[in-house]
């Protein structure tokens, strides 16, 4: 028996953009799945139809946003999108995309004298962990997000996140920098600036042991130079950042909050959405729905493959026909295509049955302008 499209409950997704009060939607899925696109549409749609003063912030770095809504270019500034039909409305979008080490030097600037900032921003260790060091991004990405909510100047904020499973690690933040905060290492690491600002290597004496001598050994005694630097110029930081990561927590696991969770009828893509309404679930994040992107359906459903494939049997047999066979054929191809589609998405439905699912049918070409955006807006929420 073939899986029904019906299975799961409907996805209203104009009701939650209506709703004065969702603030954030985000948007997960692994990538590829047209999760950029379905951010922008739904920002574009929130602004147009319903009125809401509308940003939308991607942290994949790619230009498919910028480009669908006709901006040069995107950065951490949200800008505002001209020429899109909110006149009735009254509605406004703007976007922005996270730049990670500008958002860490953002908050240094916030939280420390300028004479403290120029010393954080000349730490080498500072240098390569705002732009390169792992979990860094996730981070930032909770901070833009506390940013934007607490300015307050946005009735709805739409975050696409990065792809894969990374689209949750700013779920983990607060949790890896306690962590981090509060090992053994950055203790010893500290111990110096809270105890007179002496020499770095004095951690090499015997009040550290054996076990500061094998830091060294490890990480050389530059780099452990560099860090113990960063780590004591941020001291005072810390507790900002770790308190600010876990307000941001509490609003995503807040009403205010909806997460969309998107995927294409493929294996890996399902799995991962399986992934993410597990993670949702154990965080206790509130999970709005499913949009099931680039569903391929045939024009006259009631014709199924096998006996399409059959008709075009008879008629290359018969010949004179070979136009109604290539279309026959194309059309068993196609709906064979589309049983398998309805069989893998089904592997999310019978997992998570009370998950509302929206299915948005392919398009003949990919999303390059605001006109495209507001088909798609209009195929998420059936209307």
């Amino acid at each position: 028996m073939v899986p029904s499209e019906d299975a799961a409950p409907p996805l209203d997704v104009d009701e939650i953009l209506a709703d004065p009060g969702v603030r954030i939607v985000v948007c997960c899925g692994a990538g590829g799945v047209g999760k950029t696109t379905t951010a922008a549409a739904l920002a574009l749609r929130a602004a147009e139809r319903h009125g809401r003063r509308t940003v939308v912030l991607t942290i994949d770095p790619a230009r498919r946003l910028a480009q669908s809504l006709g901006l040069t270019e995107l950065d951490n500034t949200p800008r505002q999108v001209k020429g899109i039909d909110v006149e009735d409305s009254g509605g406004e979008l703007h976007a922005m995309m996270l730049d990670m080490k500008r958002t860490f030097d953002d908050v240094v600037l916030q939280h420390t004298d300028p004479t403290k900032a120029a010393e954080i921003f000349a730490n080498p260790f500072y240098q390569a962990m705002s732009s390169t060091f792992a979990g860094t991004q996730e981070y930032m990405a909770m901070e833009k997000l506390g940013q934007l909510h607490a300015r307050g100047e946005w009735d709805l904020i739409v975050v696409d996140t990065p792809p894969s499973r990374s689209a949750l690690d700013f779920l983990d933040a607060p949790a890896r920098l306690s962590r981090f905060l509060d090992g053994r290492m950055l203790r010893m690491l500290l111990a110096p600036a809270r105890t007179g600002g002496r020499s770095m290597f004095s951690l090499v004496t015997a009040s550290f042991g054996m076990f500061s001598k094998v830091v060294q050994k490890v990480l050389g005694a530059q780099l452990l130079t560099d860090l113990s630097g960063f780590v004591a110029a941020l001291d005072s930081m810390f507790g900002g950042f770790r308190q600010r990561a876990e307000q941001t927590y509490r609003i995503l696991q807040a009403r205010e909050t909806a997460f969309l969770l998107v995927a294409a009828p493929e294996p890996d893509a399902v799995r991962e959405a399986a992934y993410f309404a597990g993670r949702l679930r154990d965080e206790r994040m509130p999970l709005a729905g499913l949009v099931l992107n680039r569903v391929h359906r045939p024009a006259v459903p009631e014709l199924d493959a096998a006996t399409s494939r059959a008709a075009a049997d008879r008629l290359a047999e018969i010949g004179g026909h070979e136009g109604t066979v290539d279309v026959l054929r194309a059309h068993a191809a196609l709906a064979r295509q589309a049983v398998r589609e309805r069989e893998v998405a089904a592997r999310f439905t019978e997992a998570f049955p009370e998950v509302p699912t929206v299915s948005v049918t392919a398009q003949p070409a990919d999303v390059h302008d605001v006109d495209g955006l507001r088909t798609i807006g209009a195929a998420i929420s059936r209307s």
